[in-house]
């Protein structure tokens, strides 16, 4: 399993099951899951998952000596509203899909690395998790979660899934730099392959339909956070 050695982007104290029967993967998930700064329990087998307290998001191998893990799925998606993510060696689509329809959110084929597992979770948590208030305000702008309506200076501004998805990520926590891979998980797919550049064009659209200079900076090598509003021109942020 390898890792970045970075805490950045957990949430904090959540609580993470393993269900893993493979003692070496088990303790280095736990163990890197711990360092970056997640609350962790192993288990190693079926009824011991379903005997634990309910977590935040569970790591679940299919693979389980005791009950098959797409069982453990179900039963445990019954009960509860944690995270799933199946773990596993199987790499046919069927089986996949099969996780995911007994309320898997995600699944990850093994071999994978701690960065890419962590990203995984942290995009379930977000589809999960409700973030803070409802509106989101910054400056002139106004941003509706539960409508999916925005505004600059009481103007509505009428947007495009993927812009309001792009401008929900951003307002979250004005300021901080979003990567451009993180705004891709939220607004498209955890499991988006495409061209980043796609990315470009609708935050320049996005950057036109509000008309508020300076509002979307683009931190270079980065990504993209939002600025002080007032400025002429974002730091960063490309001239017109």
């Amino acid at each position: 399993m390898g890792t970045n050695g970075q805490a950045a982007g957990a949430f904090e104290e959540t609580r993470v099951l393993v269900v893993e029967d493979d003692r070496g993967i088990a303790d280095s998930l736990v163990r890197g899951l711990r360092q970056a700064g997640y609350v962790v329990e192993g288990v190693r087998t079926g009824r011991a998952a379903l005997a634990a307290p309910s977590p935040d998001v569970v790591l679940l191998d299919l693979g389980l000596p005791d009950i098959d893990g797409v069982e453990v799925c179900r039963r445990l998606r019954a009960r509860s509203d944690a995270a799933i993510i199946a773990v596993t060696a199987r790499g046919e689509e069927a089986d996949r899909v099969v996780a995911l329809d007994e309320g898997a959110d995600d699944y990850l084929v093994k071999p994978f690395g701690l960065a890419e597992l962590m990203a995984r979770m942290r995009a379930v948590l977000r589809r999960r998790r409700p973030s803070g208030p409802e509106i989101l305000r910054h400056g002139p702008l106004a941003v509706d979660l539960r409508t999916r309506q925005v505004s600059v200076e009481e103007r509505p501004v009428a947007l495009t899934p993927k812009e309001f998805g792009i401008l929900e990520c951003l307002s979250a926590d004005p300021g901080r730099t979003v990567s451009r891979q993180e705004i891709l998980e939220r607004a498209w797919d955890a499991h988006w392959y495409g061209p980043t550049k796609v990315l470009d064009v609708h935050v320049a659209a996005l950057r036109r339909k509000l008309g508020v200079p300076g509002l979307i900076e683009t931190v270079y090598g980065h990504g993209f956070r939002l600025g002080a509003v007032g400025d002429a021109e974002g730091a960063g942020e490309p001239p017109p």
